[in-house]
């Protein structure tokens, strides 16, 4: 009966919210379109915590108004999209160059510092030209596995921090606190080998100070970003706290990275005059491509700079997520555990792509984790053109926020869409609508370096339960993610690492 009951309620769920075929209903106009009152949205984002509360606004506001809603904020009227046949809808009716939000403080910043846009920030033509040079060299299905050697001494090094870094508090002696702490370290080590061929010093006991810096500028730019696109432009002038500190951010990273770009600039340079001593042997980072192809040095740093942002904070939240479900759900960490061991050996330190490959419970892990904490809880998309989405005309230029954390957890795609089930991606559960969990997007505008990000996940996961299994903090409370323009731990997530 109960089977029967959650399938009836798919079938409804999809029919109802599925995009209307027919000729017979008139689209309606965005005066149509349910949704709070303004000085009720502005209530809920101010004064009741809403601007960290984002992602769960988008569940109670399909809760509230259906699949489809809109809210204004000043002259800013955005539509939220939260049901997976819509938003499958809108996406496959986007042009050859998708708009993303109209208004970025991060474009800002690149204008008033007179900085170049990476991919993260470019629009139209340049954004178009960047990404068909970059495609080759992060998205094409063998494109990561050039990088594995150097992710696997990264990994390796992340093993011994954590030995190092347990039992420093207070608290059980396998204790690590704040292990995202730790995995930004790890994430942006990883990330800088593969962009620049260096080793930065991350996971040594000591932390380069210039690091520190940009792993701090890291965190404070998506709490930046979040207040800046809060306040109307007008208000920087007036406020100039948020907007300030985000410009600092960004020229501390800005910084960081020329200082990295400038070296293999040099490094390249000796090459091809012959000055190099020795054999220098065979380079796969992306900056010596990026240099090859002839890309200008300012546009090389820019893409530099926002790729090792992103790499940084998707890896290590994911991370940070994955461990604290493992270790709340032990009978799944066990069953990893032997599928590991069983594949590469019980003291195997380097891991093959191909070998990873072939772990499905590893793989369906990392996409339960990325349903449940999407790293970009939604996405936006400014379309170029009238288009219908629903019962809905959208006119051109409508800011539209799709809804990826509600529809990631719906019901009516999701059995127990709160609780961390692996198995439900292993044929355990029906197959869920194909566009309900897109923690790396779609189309044109999917995340750039998803095969990157799967492959470090895999080698770090298969790496650490090798090593350890990985307990709860003893009488710690559950956590739950928080919006700071990505989602994070509302606070920190300390773990257990114990020795196998």
């Amino acid at each position: 009966m109960t089977q029967t009951f959650k399938f009836a309620s798919k079938v409804f769920h999809r029919g109802l919210w599925a995009p209307e075929r027919g000729a017979d209903s008139a689209p309606r106009s965005l005066a149509h379109i349910p949704g709070p009152s303004t000085p009720g949205f502005l209530v809920e984002l101010f004064c009741k915590g809403g601007l960290s509360r984002l992602h769960e606004l988008q569940v109670q506001g399909a809760a509230r108004f259906g699949p489809v809603w809109l809210a204004s904020f000043g002259t800013v009227r955005t539509v939220y999209v939260a049901a997976p046949a819509l938003v499958e809808q809108l996406l496959r009716q986007e042009g050859p160059q998708p708009e993303r939000c109209s208004f970025s403080p991060w474009t800002e910043h690149r204008r008033h510092r007179q900085r170049a846009c990476g991919l993260l920030t470019a629009e139209g033509e340049e954004w178009q030209r960047l990404r068909s040079l970059l495609a080759p060299l992060l998205l094409r299905p063998q494109a990561a596995t050039r990088y594995a050697g150097a992710l696997d001494d990264v990994v390796g090094d992340l093993v011994l921090r954590l030995r190092r870094q347990r039992g420093l508090c207070a608290g059980p002696p396998t204790l690590v606190q704040d292990v995202a702490g730790e995995f930004y370290k790890f994430g942006l080590e990883g990330i800088a080998a593969v962009l620049l061929g260096s080793r930065l010093g991350c996971l040594e006991a000591q932390v380069p100070p210039d690091t520190e810096t940009f792993i701090r500028a890291v965190g404070s730019v998506f709490v930046s970003t979040l207040l800046t696109m809060a306040m109307p432009k007008w208000l920087h002038r007036l406020v100039p706290g948020p907007w300030g500190r985000l410009c600092r951010d960004w020229d501390q990273m800005f910084a960081f990275a020329q200082q990295h770009v400038e070296e293999r600039v040099a490094e390249m340079t000796m090459r091809n005059q012959g000055q190099l001593e020795g054999d220098p042997g065979p380079v796969s980072h992306l900056t010596y491509h990026l240099l090859r192809e002839k890309l200008p040095v300012p546009s090389i740093l820019g893409n530099v700079t926002e790729l090792l942002l992103a790499g940084v904070d998707t890896v290590s939240n994911t991370l940070s997520w994955a461990l604290y479900e493992l270790a709340r759900h032990p009978d799944v960490q066990r069953a990893l555990h032997t599928e590991i061991t069983a594949a590469l050996g019980p003291s195997s330190c380097a891991h093959s792509p191909a070998a990873l490959s072939q772990l499905p419970l590893l793989k369906a892990v990392v996409k339960e984790v990325l349903r449940l904490y999407p790293v970009v809880p939604g996405n936006s998309r400014v379309p170029d053109k009238d288009i219908r989405v629903g019962d809905y005309v959208l006119p051109k230029n409508t800011l539209v926020t799709l809804c990826h954390y509600a529809t990631s957890r719906d019901p009516a795609q999701f059995s127990e869409p709160d609780s961390f089930r692996p198995a439900r991606w292993l044929g355990e559960d029906p197959a869920p609508h194909p566009f309900a969990s897109l923690p790396f997007g779609f189309g044109k505008r999917s995340c750039m370096g998803r095969r990157l990000a799967e492959l470090e996940l895999q080698m770090a996961l298969a790496q650490i339960l090798i090593h350890f299994e990985v307990l709860p903090e003893p009488g710690a409370a559950p956590i739950r993610p928080m919006t700071r323009t990505v989602l994070v731990p509302e606070r920190s997530i300390n773990l257990q690492f114990v020795d196998r």
